[in-house]
C-alpha cells in the first residue's frame, strides 16, 4: 500500500505531539510508477529519518544504501552504523554503486526492471485469480502480491500442503503479530514464474478445503 497526503500529515502531527521520530524505510521506492507522498518531504527532515537501499534495485550483494536526516544527527548515525556494521559497507561495492549512479545506467536499469515487474505482476495476478486467489490490495509497485484465499481455506494449512510437494509459500499469519491473517497469503512476484508452483498451489487449496 502507498501513503496518502492526508494520512502523512495526520501521522506527523501525532508524532510531533508525542515527541517521536519517524524512521521512513523506503527501500522499494524505485518500483513505484509515480512517486507517492513521503513523510520526509512533508516534514523537511525535522522529525523524520529516511533510509533507502540499492540492494533491491541493483543486487543483493551490493549492501549499500543512504540515509537522510537533520544535519546535527548525521555524525551520531554514522558512528552507530560503523559500530553495528564493523566498519561499514565494502569499498568495492561503494565504488561500483558510485559509478552506476554517475553514468546514467542506474536510471535505465531501474526503468527496465520496473517494466518487467509490471508485466510479471499482471501475469501472476491472472494465474492466481484463475485459482480463486483474489486481490486484497493491488499494489502500484514492488515485489509482492497480497491475496485472499478462497472462502474456508487456512493459509497455514495450504502452506503445509504445498511444502510436502517442495514449494515454500508465505501464509499471512507469519506477518501478523495478532495471527489474524489466516485467510491471506503473500506471493513474491519474481519467484512465481515456474508453472509447477500453480499446480502445487491448486492441489494444496483442494487439500485444505474445510
Amino acid at each position: 500500500m502507498t501513503l496518502s497526503a492526508q494520512t502523512a500529515r495526520r501521522a506527523l502531527k501525532i508524532a510531533a505531539v508525542q515527541d517521536l521520530v519517524i524512521v521512513e524505510e523506503d527501500i522499494l521506492a524505485a518500483f513505484e510508477p509515480e512517486p507517492s507522498p513521503r513523510y520526509a518531504a512533508f516534514d523537511g527532515l525535522e522529525g523524520v529519518v529516511r533510509i533507502g537501499s540499492f540492494s533491491k534495485t541493483l543486487s543483493a550483494s551490493i549492501r549499500c544504501g543512504y540515509i537522510a536526516a537533520r544535519a546535527e544527527w548525521i555524525e551520531a548515525l554514522v558512528d552507530l552504523q560503523v559500530a553495528t556494521s564493523f566498519g561499514g559497507p565494502s569499498p568495492v561495492a561503494a565504488e561500483a554503486l558510485f559509478a552506476t549512479l554517475s553514468d546514467g545506467g542506474y536510471r535505465k536499469h531501474r526503468d527496465s526492471l520496473r517494466r518487467r515487474l509490471v508485466c510479471a505482476r499482471r501475469e501472476v495476478g491472472e494465474r492466481l485469480e484463475a485459482l480463486g486467489v483474489r486481490p486484497w490490495v493491488t499494489p502500484r509497485g514492488g515485489f509482492y502480491l497480497w491475496r485472499r484465499l478462497p472462502e474456508g481455506r487456512d493459509a497455514g494449512a495450504v502452506a503445509r500442503a504445498a511444502l510436502r510437494d517442495g514449494v515454500l509459500l508465505a501464509p499471512g499469519d507469519v506477518f501478523s503479530p495478532t495471527r489474524s491473517k489466516s485467510g491471506f497469503m503473500r506471493f513474491t512476484i519474481r519467484q512465481m514464474s515456474d508453472p509447477r508452483i500453480y499446480r502445487v498451489l491448486a492441489r494444496a487449496l483442494e487439500a485444505s478445503r474445510a
